[in-house]
């Protein structure tokens, strides 16, 4: 259920209106591509978990496959990226509850959500665990609703509902190919949020079966929701309108006849954003502690309480409390400065993982979930990381992002490489 509702955010209800705009009904094709490169990315990462399990996961395996800058630099990487993640989710959550709530401003709205997922992982694991399934299945049943409803509009059983056939996917490629490539390049980071799911495994009872189970069924249940999804949008309404382009699920349900379809879609990405949150910080707060029991972080932050590391968990929050006050003062352009923030770090951490899978399967002879085709589709999937990292410095108004996220990279990894050296000038002294 981690594995599912990591991944099931709001990215997909909202953001995957701009891959149908780019895209036209083809988008089917972009999701197909991205969602491959997921499977790929997850299998890669779920062979290298079961055999070390961490709450560093791809951060413990980079050290392992490349040195001690590699898990370094991708570690902290992750964590403040996620970071700011957390503030975008807190004050997407805001927006959604100050239009219900007008008297509550929204810098109220994101303490009161931050403070109150702090104190979920600041509790016993099992509190975080039994959330994140509750929301998880929320957002899951949400879904299944959605393409039970849309597959009986497009066959024609709902009586008020004309059905407009296949009429709508013609032309199929209006952009062209071309179109398909910006399509992917809007829709791959929906899928980000797999790896949470190699970070909570280390806390199961059993990592290897956990692992494995999750990464043999999520994957593929994911791609149905989210090609189901995308079928039954651009199928049941012309791909070119606003309301498509504004928020595909609450035009499909606005279409099919559904009762302030908006005020549902609104609660369903709340409980997303709210999952999204639940499970950012715990990533986060585990990454941390993982950096700190190599020696990468302070030591401080190992100290733990009911198997919770506490210090981490706080630590990990601080920037989704700054975000409180960015709200109070710049209220309606913060989510937008906080996402451009966010960056292209998702691939980055895609990049790591299929290096380190494809140097550390060597040592591994018999591992518990193999990677298909190794080393010709690891190969492939660092290939594809490259292309869409190459597409989108080519691209106007994705160049800024990924360059920003090289440059933090960049400075993350030249702070590794000084503390290795120094470590190493000290050790010399030594002796």
């Amino acid at each position: 259920m981690i594995a599912l509702g990591g991944v099931i955010g709001a990215g997909l209800f909202v953001g995957t209106g701009a891959g149908i705009a780019l895209a036209g009904p083809a988008v089917l094709i972009s999701f197909a591509l991205a969602g491959l490169l997921a499977l790929l990315v997850m299998r890669m990462l779920g062979e290298m978990a079961a055999e070390h399990p961490s709450g560093g996961a791809f951060s413990v395996h980079a050290e392992k496959a490349l040195g001690e800058w590699a898990g370094f630099t991708i570690g902290w990487l992750y964590w403040s990226t996620v970071g700011v993640v957390l503030a975008v989710e807190a004050t997407g959550a805001a927006k959604i509850a100050s239009t219900w709530i007008p008297a509550v401003p929204q810098w109220a709205w994101v303490l009161i959500f931050m403070s109150a997922l702090t104190a979920v992982n600041l509790t016993n694991v099992r509190n975080f665990g039994e959330f994140e399934f509750w929301f998880a299945g929320l957002k899951i049943a949400a879904i299944v609703v959605f393409l039970a409803l849309g597959a009986a509009a497009i066959a024609g059983v709902i009586p008020s509902v004309d059905s407009p056939g296949l009429a709508n996917l013609t032309p199929f490629l209006p952009n062209g190919w071309g179109g398909v490539v910006a399509g992917l390049m809007a829709v791959v980071f929906a899928f980000g949020g797999l790896e949470v799911v190699t970070i909570a495994a280390a806390d199961a009872e059993d990592p290897k079966h956990a692992i494995g189970k999750a990464v043999r069924t999520s994957i593929t249940r994911l791609l149905i929701f989210y090609l189901g999804s995308m079928a039954v949008v651009v199928t049941l309404l012309p791909w070119n309108s606003a309301e498509v382009g504004a928020s595909p699920y609450v035009a499909v349900l606005t279409r099919i006849g559904i009762p302030a379809a908006g005020q549902i879609m609104s609660a369903v990405i709340l409980i997303a954003l709210l999952s999204a949150i639940n499970a950012t910080l715990y990533g986060a707060s585990r990454m941390l502690c993982s950096l700190a029991e190599r020696g990468e972080a302070p030591k401080a932050l190992l100290n733990r309480k009911n198997g919770v590391p506490r210090n981490a968990v706080l630590a990990s929050v601080t920037f989704g409390f700054i975000s409180v006050l960015l709200n109070y003062l710049w209220p309606d352009t913060v989510f937008l400065l906080l996402l451009n923030a966010a960056g292209s770090s998702l691939l980055i951490v895609w990049g790591f993982i299929a290096i380190s899978q494809i140097r550390l399967r060597r040592t591994i002879e018999n591992p518990t979930v193999k990677m298909w085709g190794y080393p010709y589709l690891s190969w492939l999937t660092l290939a594809g990381i490259v292309a869409i990292i190459g597409l989108m410095l080519n691209d106007d108004q994705a160049r800024g992002q990924i360059l920003s996220t090289g440059l933090l990279v960049a400075v993350i990894a030249a702070i590794a490489l000084s503390r290795t050296a120094s470590r190493r000038r000290s050790l010399r002294g030594r002796t």
